[in-house]
């Protein structure tokens, strides 16, 4: 019997006829990025019938692009913004508890008192370990999963860290966070869901105009254009919102992070966070990937252009290393950079002249022809951010649906957390690949000499999980494109993969 969940050439094909041939769907959402498989899951789960369609493949856009971190809202706090705060507690405990276990994990996150917190400050951290605490007991979530924050002596810092500046540190906070092992999977595995719900996925088809019951889309692997019928439209496309709907008011800002091999560090188990000079609520931070590599991130500059695929700029380079330098023991250099990566925020428009001082918050907008568009937020409360899409629709009149469903319905591959790679990246599913590869030997092979990604991975990639191209391989079912020398002596497999 075929998995209800999967995703690959023929089940496109087949979704595309039946929408192509004039089947209609209760709701058509643009965008399948974080907020778009989000709203196709929710209002599929209710019992609604849905398409979700994308330009560019599954998380494509900013969706990949974030630090890989499950925030439990502190900074918000630093901000006064308690309910913002809150929310992105209670949705972590949502993802690590209920909905994704496998992706989420816990992170230390070590902040050295001396070079990172200037010690008259030292009392403002220890009432935000109190914060902290606060927010994971009114989330619920057990100290099992996120243990509690403390002080730790400089020999335990450097035993997570160990390129850590000693000099003029006596002791460090020790705080924990969610990171998700891959922000491309947990979109993967948020579409997948909605395929398994029953909802039609297209991936490179874009919507070329939006009409009362009906969007034109072309299909960049078909070459051809067709109407989707469609009662309603959300438009969750995230920075492009405002080439689906002119009305939306955005203001994008622009995040760099810089990539690093984990061996130049120490191979650090846990993040290391700088404050920026000049700030008390704002810093830059390693951190420590399944795959052993180390990202550094993040800057945070209003964007004035939107490309389809972000760049760091030499500008930015500059900054996040001299910030992060002051908490090294040996400076990093350009020459220590493997790879970058940039992605935009969909920040809502206000009247702040700085990024960092925008609201995450997000919003429901209606437009034109009643188009939904669903803007703003961050990645750890993309659940929210759906249902309150899904509940400003189903609140027209002539739309039965049932209750939201999503703060306990599992992901495709939810199950208990593990450290071991395919586990923490495919979860339930993890023991099909490891028969695969049982089965047949040379899918064990690593695609590339030193990480940890295997030919299995690929296939699974193409048979399961949508990917259509090379491209859709390296960069969003795995992450070896973020390193170029990588990606380029990965890329004849994937193309082989993909082209089969």
């Amino acid at each position: 019997m075929a998995d209800p969940s999967s995703l690959n050439r023929a089940r496109r094909a087949a979704d595309l006829r039946a929408l192509a041939d004039g089947e209609a769907v209760d709701l058509l959402v643009i965008g399948a990025g974080v907020s778009g498989a989000g709203v196709a899951v929710d209002a599929a789960s209710r019992g609604l019938s849905v398409g979700l369609i994308d330009a560019q493949d599954l998380a494509f856009g900013t969706s990949r692009w974030s630090s890989k971190l499950v925030h439990g809202g502190l900074r918000y706090l630093a901000k006064g913004d308690v309910g913002i705060a809150h929310e992105s507690a209670v949705e972590r405990d949502v993802l690590m508890q209920s909905t994704a276990p496998h992706l989420i994990r816990a992170l230390p996150m070590v902040t050295p008192i001396g070079t990172s917190v200037p010690r008259h400050l030292t009392p403002l951290n220890v009432a935000a370990l109190g914060a902290a605490e606060a927010l994971r007991m009114a989330a619920g979530t057990p100290r099992a999963r996120l243990p509690r924050p403390r002080l730790i002596g400089v020999d335990a810092a450097r035993s997570y860290f160990p390129r850590m500046q000693t000099k003029g540190v006596r002791r460090a906070f020790l705080t924990f966070d969610g990171q998700v092992s891959d922000d491309a999977r947990l979109v993967v595995a948020l579409a997948r869901t909605a395929a398994r719900e029953g909802a039609k996925v297209l991936t490179y088809c874009r919507a070329e105009a939006v009409r009362p019951g009906a969007v034109t889309v072309a299909d960049a692997i078909g070459g051809a254009s067709f109407e989707i019928r469609a009662r309603h439209v959300i438009n969750a496309t995230g920075v492009w919102a405002d080439t689906i709907d002119p009305t939306v008011a955005l203001k994008p800002s622009k995040g760099v992070h810089l990539v690093f091999d984990g061996e130049r560090l120490g191979s650090p188990t846990a993040a290391l966070m700088v404050a920026v000079p000049g700030t008390i609520s704002r810093y830059v931070f390693f951190l420590p990937q399944l795959d052993g590599r180390v990202i550094l991130g993040l800057t945070d500059d209003l964007s004035d252009t939107i490309e389809d695929e972000a760049k760091a700029e030499p500008a930015d380079v500059a900054f996040l290393l001299e910030t992060a330098n002051r908490a090294l023991g040996e400076a990093l250099t350009p020459d220590d950079v493997v790879g970058t990566y940039a992605g935009y925020r969909p920040l809502l428009a206000g009247s702040s002249g700085t990024s960092a001082d925008l609201s995450r918050r997000h919003a429901v907008h209606e437009g034109a022809h009643g188009m939904l568009s669903l803007v703003g937020g961050k990645l750890t409360t993309y659940r929210r951010m759906a249902e309150d899409a899904v509940d400003a629709l189903v609140s027209r009149p002539g739309l039965s649906a049932g209750p939201c469903r999503t703060r306990t319905l599992p992901l495709v591959g939810a199950t208990e957390p593990s450290s071991e790679w395919l586990g923490a990246r495919y979860g339930s599913e993890a023991p099909r690949l490891r028969e695969r590869m049982a089965s047949e030997p040379a899918l064990a092979e690593r695609v590339v000499p030193g990480l940890p990604y295997t030919r299995a991975e690929l296939v699974w990639a193409v048979e399961h999980e949508g990917a259509l191209t090379a491209a859709d391989l390296l960069d969003r079912r795995t992450r070896i494109g973020f390193v170029p020398s990588d990606r380029e002596a990965a890329r004849p497999i994937a193309e082989q993969l993909a082209g089969a």
